[in-house]
C-alpha cells in the first residue's frame, strides 16, 4: 500500500530518511560459489556476438535512426543530421568523476567520457557548450578505448558515457578494442532518455548500468523546453526505461556498494511543475519495481538559454523540492538516492 503524506514525514523525522533507503542488492558476496563477475560485454564476445553487433550499429550510420529524430542521413558519407555529429565520436574531455551517485563514484570515481553534441538539445543544459556548441575533438575509436583504458588505470569503477545516443555505433567499437586489451569495468549509458527503442534492444548483452534521464511527462512541455521539439520525449523515455530495466534489472553492488549492473533512473525537479515529478514517481511506481534506484535532483538552475523562460527562468523553491520528495514517499518509492534524502531534511528545515 502506497504510504500516505503524514506517514511519510513522520518516517523522516524518526530515521533520519533511513525508511526510504533499502539500499541495492548485492551482486556476489565475498567468497561465494559464483562466478567472478564479467562485464556484459565480456560475455557477449566469448559468446561470439560482439562483433557482429558492432557491424549492425554501424550499419545504422548509413541511414541514420540512431535517435527518435530519425533523420536518415548518411553520416559514413560525411552527411549531418540533428544532432551534428559526424561518422567519428566528438569528446570534450574525459576524467574520474565524483559528482554522480555514490554507488558509481565509490573511492576512485566514476570514469566519465562527455561527448559532445546532442540529439535533444534542452533550452536550460547545463553542459550547453559541449551539447549545443560541439565544443571537443574527433577520436578515433581506437583512441576512445585507450580512455577508457585510461580511466581504469586511474582506479575508476564504470565507464560512465554521457550523452551517448548519437555515438553509440563508436563506443560499441570502441569497447570491444578496449576489451581486447584488458577493459573490465562495467559501462555505464548516461542518457537524456531521448532514445529508440530498437537501438536501446541492440546494447542487450553490452551495458550493464542503464542511467536515463527522464526529464518530462508532458509531450507539450517537452516540446516547449528542447530545441528538438520532442513531444514524443515521454513516450520514448518511458517505453526505452522499461526496456532497460528488462535488460539489467534494479542496482546490484559489490561488497564495498559499487554499482556492478541494473538500472538508475534520474529526474530533475523544474520550478512550477514543468517536469511533471509527480506523474514521474506515480509511473515510475507503476511500471517498474519501487525498489529501482531514484535520484530525484535539485540542482536546476538557470542556464544557456533558459532565461527567455518565464516558467523556468528561476531556481526551484525549497518548497518545490519537498513536495517532490513527499510525492516519491507516497507512491510508495524505496530507494532514493541518498544525497537526496540528505537534501530533503535541509530544504524541510529551511520552510519550518
Amino acid at each position: 500500500m502506497a504510504m500516505t503524506r503524514r506517514e511519510f514525514i513522520k518516517s523522516m523525522c524518526l530515521a533520519g530518511g533511513a525508511a526510504l533507503l533499502t539500499g541495492c542488492a548485492p551482486a556476489e558476496e565475498p567468497g561465494s560459489d559464483l562466478a567472478p563477475w564479467q562485464p556484459a560485454y565480456a560475455k557477449l564476445e566469448s559468446a561470439g556476438k560482439l562483433a557482429e553487433r558492432v557491424e549492425r550499429a554501424y550499419g545504422i550510420l548509413e541511414g541514420c535512426t540512431l535517435c527518435p529524430r530519425r533523420c536518415g542521413v548518411n553520416r559514413r558519407a560525411g552527411q549531418k543530421g540533428f544532432c551534428r555529429a559526424p561518422e567519428k565520436a566528438i569528446v570534450h574531455s574525459y576524467s574520474p568523476h565524483f559528482g554522480e551517485e555514490l554507488p558509481l563514484v565509490g573511492r576512485g570515481g566514476s570514469g566519465t567520457i562527455f561527448f559532445s553534441n546532442c540529439n535533444l538539445r534542452c533550452v536550460f543544459c547545463q553542459n550547453w557548450p559541449i551539447a549545443h556548441k560541439g565544443w571537443g575533438s574527433e577520436v578515433s575509436d581506437e583512441a576512445l578505448a585507450e580512455m577508457m583504458l585510461d580511466l581504469q588505470r586511474r582506479g575508476c569503477h564504470n565507464i560512465n558515457l554521457v550523452t551517448p545516443t548519437h555515438v553509440m555505433p563508436n563506443i560499441v567499437g570502441a569497447t570491444r578494442i578496449a576489451l581486447q586489451k584488458g577493459l573490465h569495468l562495467p559501462l555505464c549509458y548516461n542518457t537524456s532518455g531521448y532514445e529508440s527503442l530498437e537501438n536501446i534492444k541492440l546494447l542487450d548483452g553490452i551495458v550493464d548500468i542503464y542511467l536515463p534521464d527522464m526529464k518530462f511527462m508532458d509531450g507539450a512541455e517537452a516540446s516547449r523546453y528542447n530545441f528538438a521539439a520532442a513531444y514524443d520525449y515521454p513516450e520514448r523515455a518511458q517505453e526505452t526505461t522499461i526496456e532497460m530495466h528488462r535488460q539489467v534489472g534494479v542496482l546490484a553492488t559489490d561488497e564495498r556498494g559499487i554499482a556492478l549492473r541494473g538500472l538508475i533512473v534520474r529526474h530533475l525537479v523544474m520550478p512550477n511543475r514543468i517536469a511533471g515529478t509527480r506523474e514521474f514517481v506515480n509511473w515510475v511506481a507503476e511500471n517498474l519495481p519501487t525498489d529501482t534506484y531514484v535520484n530525484i535532483m535539485s540542482q536546476y538552475r538557470v542556464e544557456f538559454r533558459a532565461f527567455e523562460f518565464e516558467r523556468i527562468a528561476r531556481a526551484i523553491t525549497s518548497e518545490e523540492f519537498v513536495e517532490a520528495m513527499e510525492w516519491a514517499g507516497e507512491a510508495g518509492l524505496t530507494n532514493l538516492d541518498e544525497r537526496s534524502v540528505a537534501q530533503l531534511g535541509i530544504h524541510r528545515r529551511r520552510i519550518s
